[in-house]
């Protein structure tokens, strides 16, 4: 049957950002597991938010993953400066669960602390 990871997590940017990886997501688009994408109805003030929670198998970790790379690449929209931020978790069923943090521009995948071991239970 295949090794699964559940993918959960959210991404925050701001307008033209948004656009830019829903362009992103669309050109990595598998008519599969690109379905756990989600955004809110209506955005509610300035920070726009999108949303990953899927069962995806580990062999489609990598596809997975260069699609946050290239989100977290984004540049900045604004005087602000703000780049794409975001948080993952993500239980693979053997190797217990990873922390995917999207900030200053790159993914950075570190052990994911024991406060978030019973969502692997």
């Amino acid at each position: 049957m295949g090794v699964y990871v559940s993918i959960r997590g959210w991404l925050e940017c701001d307008e033209t950002q948004l656009a830019a990886i829903e362009e992103i997501i669309s050109s990595h688009d598998d008519h599969h597991y690109a379905n756990g994408w989600g955004s809110p109805r209506r955005h509610v003030n300035w920070t726009r938010y999108i949303f990953y929670g899927a069962d995806i198998r580990e062999s489609a970790l990598d596809w997975f993953a260069d699609q946050i790379r290239t989100i977290a690449r984004i540049p900045a929209s604004d005087d602000d400066g703000d780049l794409v931020r975001g948080l993952f978790l993500a239980g693979h069923e053997v190797e217990g669960t990873a922390e995917w943090q999207v900030r200053d521009g790159q993914l950075v995948i570190t052990p994911a602390d024991i406060r978030h071991r019973y969502l692997a239970e």
